[in-house]
């Protein structure tokens, strides 16, 4: 069983990694990036009020966020590890987290954070939100998300830091190169993959 999260600013490559560590470990992602377009995108009522804060470059509130991953993580697949991309985000979500794995005698593997340059972040997102028409990818957004992301999220970072679970990895460079400092960290914690 291996229970992971990865943390970093908005553009920073978290969903491309995920893919890849879900695969090499055999774990689902769960995203709550995803799931809030999906939302989104189906217009259900969870995406209409989910639509008018990622508009304005805003984190849907804890509960509502709370209340999804709960409901995600108690989805059979989850049962054997997961890879959580995207949550938590605040520290008052770390300790909804915390209480909801201990409740099941489980607890966080580890938490990989992809580290990269601002500028380089900004340049991803502007190239990312031309590729894939991504309205939630405004100039104004891209800033804003990165201004929230520090405000409320670097302080989760050294939280697990001091528990000793934090794995800070590169995130600039290929793919490739990112993926493979990702496996040598977790490996080097006692976390193996299942494939290659």
């Amino acid at each position: 069983m291996t229970r992971l999260l990865i943390v970093g600013p908005p553009g920073v490559g978290k969903g491309t990694q995920a893919e890849r560590i879900v695969a090499a470990y055999g774990i689902p992602t769960i995203s709550t990036g995803d799931i809030f377009r999906a939302n989104i995108k189906n217009e259900t009522e969870l995406g209409l009020r989910v639509k008018a804060i990622v508009d304005a470059g805003d984190y849907v509130p804890d509960e509502l966020t709370n209340a999804l991953v709960t409901d995600r993580l108690s989805e059979a697949d989850a049962g054997e590890g997961f890879l959580l991309d995207g949550y938590p985000r605040t520290t008052q979500q770390v300790e909804y987290l915390d209480e909801l794995l201990s409740s099941h005698g489980h607890e966080l593997d580890a938490v990989v954070r992809l580290v990269a340059d601002r500028d380089e972040i900004v340049r991803r997102l502007r190239k990312r939100a031309v590729e894939q028409g991504r309205l939630d990818d405004s100039e104004e957004a891209i800033a804003h998300r990165q201004e929230v992301y520090a405000r409320e999220t670097e302080p989760l970072i050294a939280a697990y830091r001091d528990r000793g679970l934090l794995v800070e990895v590169d995130g600039l460079g290929t793919v490739d190169e990112v993926t493979q400092r990702i496996f040598s960290a977790l490996a080097s914690r006692g976390l193996e993959t299942v494939s290659a």
